[in-house]
């Protein structure tokens, strides 16, 4: 055995021991905080990695207004939105309220059209609000429909303006950093973007644009480690050949882009996993393999989906919430360290998956030896962060101090990142519990609870709703 490759191997049979001896520590920590302290606790938990991400809805309001209003960050662009109309309200299409365009867009409009949008930077109080709103779900009766139907659509051409597009990418980068989140493998994409006159902007422009913005002190000094995914939406028309040019694309970028995602609503009868099939069976016959996170699952009745997503080359399941009903594939997963069910949470209550967290099949799968990570999905549409999904897992379902450090391993040992990165980032992760233990070891539970003041928690909407947690944003 090598010998640094031994040396890691020491490591963590001595992490696992000291995690042994504060196992008891942590349980009496817990249960004397209050909720506040349990959530800075949790927020100052080192996290490992976030691997079910799309970028698209991780991006939170607040950072696309000051973004999009912002001239110095948007590349001189401006950005009108859909707010007024000459129709009765209740005769408009939701999707057609705060749908948000480009400058060059807006002025290709026709007279009448245009006098329906504002530009952002002009718009009232009331209006802002709107706006913030609606692109996240925090009203009640919001679910499935709303965000599948009405916020993807608003979006309008935001994400093909490059420099919003790597100023949003650096705001999820800091914050995820500084939630102790140091592996980030976002569903991200430059394909398609635009400079302001809407001419495009080649895949070598658009690479090298992301990789000046990365290259930023305030980036770099994040330490976090980043990676990206190519997403296929399965349902599409011409999903096969987006899955072969995909394919070719991600092939030709591997020091970036490590893998490829196939997403959309499973009710579409379109996007059944065997569709695809065929076409990943010749193009691994035409390139050396690349790994594949896929959704599955995400229904809410049972079905074979999962089953027949492995069979597509998947290692790693968006979601799974319907597994419990396949016991057959539940069965394999469970005698089996291939596979991560990548669990959301959030997501899925919000979504109405599961309506009743308690009845998450998650611990199952964690207590029963399905490798499992928590994740944020679509974060910013939920307006939430890391620290809440762990808090929600913690309070709903009683972890483990072994539990949560198992939480955060997963997520590295099954990202798609190289083999010396992800060596790397475990070391580091094991090295980061080892440090918190420490500091949470001193002294008595009152003490413990007293270094909690030194963290500096940061919630969102999400928080605020749910616990009434009142930390900064």
């Amino acid at each position: 055995m090598p010998a640094l490759r031994f040396a890691l191997v020491l490591f963590a049979i001595a992490v696992t021991a000291n995690a042994d001896n504060f196992s008891a520590r942590f349980d009496a920590v817990r249960s004397q905080a209050t909720p506040e302290q349990l959530y800075a606790l949790l927020y100052a938990l080192p996290k490992g990695g976030d691997l079910h991400n799309h970028f698209g809805g991780a991006n939170r309001s607040e950072w696309m207004w000051a973004i999009l209003t912002d001239s110095a960050r948007n590349g001189g662009d401006v950005f009108y939105a859909r707010e007024r109309f000459d129709a009765a309200p209740d005769a408009i299409a939701a999707t057609a309220r705060h749908h948000t365009i480009r400058a060059a867009t807006y002025r290709a409009l026709p007279p009448a059209q245009q006098r329906e949008y504002v530009a952002l930077t002009a718009m009232t109080s009331n209006e802002r609000d709107a706006w913030l709103n609606a692109f996240r779900l925090e009203a009640p009766g919001e679910g499935r429909a709303v965000f599948f139907e009405d916020h993807w659509p608003r979006l309008g051409d935001i994400n093909a303006n490059p420099h919003v597009r790597f100023e949003l990418l650096a705001e999820n980068i800091k914050a995820f950093a500084a939630e102790g989140v140091r592996y980030l493998e976002l569903q991200f994409g430059v394909r398609g973007m635009q400079h302001n006159d809407l001419s495009d902007l080649s895949d070598a422009e658009a690479v090298a644009m992301m990789e000046a913005r990365l290259a930023q002190p305030d980036i770099v000094a994040t330490g976090l480690e980043l990676r990206f995914l190519e997403m296929i939406l399965r349902f599409a028309p011409d999903a096969e050949q987006d899955l072969i040019d995909t394919y070719a694309w991600v092939d030709a970028h591997r020091d970036r882009w490590v893998g490829i995602n196939m997403a959309g609503i499973e009710e579409n009868g379109k996007g059944y996993p065997r569709r695809f099939l065929d076409t990943y069976r010749r193009l691994r016959a035409k390139y050396p393999t690349l790994p594949l996170a896929i959704h599955a699952g995400e229904m809410d009745s049972p079905d074979h989906n999962i089953r027949d997503t492995l069979l597509l080359g998947a290692s790693r399941i968006g979601h799974g919430v319907n597994i419990l009903g396949d016991e057959d594939t539940l069965l394999m997963l469970q005698h089996s360290d291939r596979t991560l069910i990548e669990v959301n949470l959030i997501s899925n209550r919000l979504l109405e998956y599961v309506t009743d967290l308690d009845r998450h099949p998650f611990p199952e799968l964690l207590r029963t030896g399905v490798p499992v990570c928590l994740n944020t999905d679509d974060r910013g549409m939920w307006d939430s962060n890391m620290t809440d999904e762990y808090y929600t897992a913690v309070t709903h379902f009683n972890l483990s101090w072994a539990e949560l450090v198992q939480l955060g391993r997963n997520s590295l040992s099954h990202a798609f990142v190289e083999e010396p990165v992800k060596s790397h980032l475990l070391a580091a992760y094991d090295a980061d519990i080892a440090a918190f233990e420490t500091r949470f070891s001193r002294g008595t539970i009152a003490d413990a609870l007293a270094e909690l003041e030194a963290v500096s928690p940061v919630t969102y909407g999400y928080g605020r709703r749910n616990w009434g947690f009142g930390f900064a944003e």
